[in-house]
This record gives structure tokens, C-alpha cells and sequence, in this order.
């Protein structure tokens, strides 16, 4: 075969044989293809898609490409989950404790912020000391002894998906559906898991900005989930707005610690709770949505789940201790506040324009070699349905460096809309897919 010959096949709209796609992920995984033909493959998909049949053996490819955990010998059952992105989402933080306090194992395998959308490893290694580089045999470990375990990946796990993941930040193929089915599932087979919840965001902070794109995601995910041997439930949810008061990597460890106490802010807290009952099902733990969320709810009041978050971060190389002793101060010195701009009610904050605006300011990437500032980011202390008087603060802002807090500002400002009248009440969580 000829990598030339194959993405011509894909950029006319052929349908690639398992063949082709084996050969193209495999030579890319070995460095005997190089970036800028995959580049090219990577839009040819975008623009043209990939049917089922190309997806799976898309995602299969990537999961061959290298190692997959193997959990024999620890008692389950296995649910993970996996959001397509977002802003302020720091739901896994949340889940992976309250769930494993259920008496279910989740093995996480997690990404680095892409584009405007943050990352759970980067949020995890804003805690001094945690490290998320785990050999299997840690990974194994931790799982079995803190009923969760958060990683990254590894040259041995799914390593196609690893340098996949970064060349589709820079080529503007994020939003490619098969690729991101393949990213996904991939990751989540090698793992280890039986179960897979998946939070498929819609909205301006999306990847999928229109409810109907997403729902397409969330379909093909559960089928190409099956194929794979998975039970796979998704569920659609609201990323118009910013999830939660806080955005940052630092600042959103602080939340989760906040909701682990039963302190959440109600739309991450409606979020999380959602998920947290289709987790429960999938594991085995309740059978109806009624039960599952009694269950969640009494076992978050237990605290169990804060200790099991704590102890994951002493698991992982950090200081708990130290971690509650940062809460509140843990800040870049660069700041500012945003103050309305008029007399009024918050009707909306534009997820997108906070999610760009924090890239300048640090918590996300530019570009993949870029490194994130653990202490920048934004908490709101006003958001949607708010009334708000022309000069009151609405957000504090901290930055890595004066130029990125100047860029971010506009930005920010104009992020939040008022009206005259307060704004309907708006559900964050819609269609189960399963």
C-alpha cells in the first residue's frame, strides 16, 4: 500500500478498507508516516466523514496500536466516564470518588486540555506532587486499593491515539465525530473498563454546538461502544454556559472539593448527580434512576468520597494536607475583576468566550508543546439569573502574565449578556442514549 494512494482514496469520499485504515494508523504509531500525511488524511475525514464500518476499524487500529490494561484479579465491576469537553467541567473530579464509594471501580483514563476546553490531567497536576504518568502495575494498584485511579497515556497505551490527540488540537479536526469516537473508545477499551457513561456536550462551549450534531456523536459512540463489546449509556447535556463558578486548573480542584462536601454550585451538582446515577446502573448498584440518585445523593452526604478523593492524592504522589491547606491561596499574583456593564439581569455567559479568553490567561494551549499555569483562571461570583447593578463585580480573573490578562479581558466582558427581565429557567441535562 501507499499512504499517498489512501488519502486520495478518502479525500474523493471512498470508504477505506480495515486494511488501509490498519496500515495508515499503524506505519503513524511506528513513525514510518509522517504528520504531514496524516494531517491531510485527518481533514479528508473531517470533510467527508466515515461510515460504522471505517469507525470501528478506526478505533480498533488505535487500540491494537498498543497495550491494553488488564484488570484480571480485581473484583468489579468496571464503569468509567467520559466527557466530550467542556468549560469549567470538572465532573470526573467529582464522580470517579463519589462512584467508587459505591462500591464500583473506575478506571480513568483521562486527556490534557484541547483547545478552549480544559483537562482533567492537567487539573489533577495542579495538586503539588500528583502525577497522572502511571505504569500499569500503579494503575492497577491504586484501583484496587482507592476504588479509582486517574491516568494518562503512555507510549504503551493506545499510542496512536496519543499523537492522534495532539495533531487534531493544531489542525482544527477536533470536531471530527469519527475521529472523536475513535479517540474515545479506544482509550476506554484499553483501560480495562466493562462500562462506559458518556457526557455528550452540545453548545457554545461544545465541540458539537447544535443539539442534533451531538446527538449523532452520542449515537455513534453507543454503537461503536457495542461493537466493541461495551454497555456504553450517553447522555446529553448543556455547554452553553460555564459549568460550575469556577474555570482554571487549581480553581476547579477547589470546587470538586467544595462539591465533595456538599457545597456544589446546582448546575455542576445537576450534572454530576445525572451521571453519577448512570454510573450506578451500568455497575449494577440500582435499578431504577429514582433509586440510583437516592443512593448517590446519601452516599455523598456519608463523606466517604472526600476521604477516597484524599487518599487518591496521597495514592498519586500528593499531600493532602497540603492540598486543603492551598484552598483559597493557591493564585497567580497577575489579576483583575470584571464588573457589569449595566443595571440588569445576567441572562447568559458565553461558554466559548470564556473557555478562548482562558487560554491567554493560561489554563489551556495554544499550541501542544505549551505548558498550563496551574493558579490562573476565573471565578464568577454572578452568573445567569442574577441581578446585577452597573459596577458590581461579576468575576475575579488571575493570569499567568500581564499580556495574557490583557488579551483575556475584552474577551471576558463581553462574554456576559444582560436583560431587563430575568431568564427562563434552562435544564443542563436532556436525552439518555443507551
Amino acid at each position: 500500500m501507499r499512504t499517498v494512494d489512501i488519502l486520495a482514496k478518502k479525500r474523493d469520499g471512498g470508504e477505506l478498507s480495515t486494511e488501509e485504515i490498519a496500515f495508515l494508523i499503524s506505519g503513524y504509531a511506528a513513525g514510518n508516516i509522517p504528520d504531514y500525511q496524516i494531517s491531510a488524511w485527518a481533514m479528508a475525514v473531517f470533510f467527508n466523514g466515515m461510515t460504522m464500518k471505517e469507525t470501528a476499524a478506526l478505533t480498533q487500529a488505535m487500540l491494537r496500536s498498543g497495550a491494553v490494561i488488564d484488570l484480571s484479579g480485581i473484583t468489579g465491576p468496571f464503569v468509567d466516564k467520559h466527557s466530550t469537553g467542556g468549560v469549567g467541567d470538572k465532573t470526573s473530579l467529582i464522580l470517579a470518588p463519589l462512584v467508587a464509594a459505591l462500591g464500583i471501580k473506575v478506571p480513568m483514563m483521562s486527556g490534557r486540555a484541547l483547545g478552549h476546553t480544559g483537562g482533567t490531567l492537567d487539573k489533577l497536576e495542579s495538586i503539588p506532587g500528583y502525577r497522572t504518568a502511571l505504569s500499569v502495575d500503579e494503575f492497577r494498584e491504586i484501583l484496587r486499593r482507592d476504588g479509582f485511579a486517574m491516568t494518562g497515556q503512555t507510549a504503551e497505551i493506545v499510542p496512536a491515539d496519543r499523537l492522534l490527540y495532539a495533531l487534531r488540537d493544531v489542525t482544527a479536526t477536533v470536531e471530527s465525530i469519527p475521529l472523536i469516537t475513535a479517540s474515545i473508545l479506544s482509550k476506554k477499551a484499553a483501560e480495562g473498563t466493562e462500562a462506559l457513561v458518556l457526557d455528550v456536550k452540545y453548545g457554545s462551549g461544545a465541540f458539537m454546538k447544535e443539539a442534533p450534531l451531538a446527538k449523532t456523536l452520542a449515537q455513534t459512540l453507543v454503537d461503536t461502544g457495542k461493537a466493541l463489546g461495551l454497555k456504553v449509556s450517553a447522555l446529553l447535556t448543556d455547554m452553553d454556559e460555564p459549568l460550575g463558578n469556577k474555570v482554571g486548573n487549581f480553581l476547579e480542584v477547589e470546587e470538586a472539593l467544595d462539591c465533595l462536601e456538599g457545597n456544589g454550585a446546582d448546575d455542576l451538582m445537576e450534572v454530576t448527580f445525572e451521571l453519577a446515577v448512570a454510573m450506578a446502573v451500568l455497575g449494577g448498584k440500582a435499578q431504577t434512576h429514582s433509586d440510583a440518585r437516592r443512593l448517590c445523593e446519601q452516599t455523598l452526604e456519608s463523606g466517604k468520597p472526600k476521604e477516597l478523593f484524599l487518599q487518591n492524592v496521597k495514592s498519586q504522589g500528593g499531600d493532602p494536607q497540603t492540598l486543603l491547606e492551598m484552598r483559597g491561596k493557591y493564585r497567580s499574583p497577575v489579576s483583575a475583576i470584571v464588573y457589569a456593564q449595566t443595571d440588569g439581569y445576567i441572562s447568559r455567559i458565553d461558554a466559548w468566550k470564556i473557555g478562548s479568553a482562558s487560554v491567554h490567561l493560561g489554563v489551556g494551549r495554544n499550541r501542544t508543546e505549551d505548558a498550563v499555569c496551574p493558579t490562573a483562571g476565573v471565578e464568577f461570583f454572578r452568573k445567569r439569573g442574577n441581578k446585577v447593578k452597573s459596577g458590581e463585580a461579576i468575576m475575579s480573573v488571575w493570569a499567568r502574565d500581564e499580556a495574557g490578562l490583557n488579551a483575556a479581558l475584552p474577551q471576558l466582558a463581553a462574554a456576559v449578556e444582560y436583560a431587563p427581565d430575568p431568564p427562563e429557567h434552562r435544564g443542563l441535562t436532556g436525552e439518555v442514549i443507551s
